[in-house]
């Protein structure tokens, strides 16, 4: 069982590099924007019947959280936009390498002042070297 969950994790990263790839190709045909529209009608009918048929919350309640909470779709739609203009341009490990960059440096922060509600763990000195080393990979993975 302890298993379970970073197996799950990277199935769901495997999905995300592949999902990548395959809007950057319908983005080439549709459009950036457009191709985010059609990537998000379709996860949200998949997720429309995956809520009908399985779904054990309450819609509803969304009426009652911060409004701040509702933000994850914004988010999620500017990355999957931002995904489908660059992966053509540079490519899915580079994109990727970038994009995991900026997750940690966000995680850090989040972390660090325990924003949005989080545990604040504040920053070290091995965190932030890890972190410069991060960009120094970042670098190395994009210079040519």
């Amino acid at each position: 069982m302890k298993l379970l969950f970073p197996l799950l994790a990277i199935i769901g990263g495997i999905a995300v590099a592949a999902q990548s790839q395959i809007n950057g190709g319908l983005g080439k045909k549709t459009g950036v924007l457009e191709s985010s529209f059609i990537s998000f009608g379709i996860g949200t009918l998949a997720l429309f019947f995956a809520v009908l048929f399985f779904g054990k919350g309450n819609l509803l309640a969304a009426t009652a959280v911060p409004k701040w909470q509702l933000l994850g779709g914004l988010l999620g739609a500017l990355y999957l936009t931002i995904s489908i203009l660059v992966v053509p341009k540079i490519g899915v490990a580079s994109t990727f390498a970038a994009v995991i960059a900026g997750q940690i440096v966000m995680g850090a922060i989040i972390d660090h002042f325990g924003l949005f509600g989080g545990m604040r763990m504040p920053m070290d000195v091995k965190k932030a070297a890890a972190i410069f080393l991060l960009f120094v990979s970042l670098y190395l993975f994009n210079h040519k």
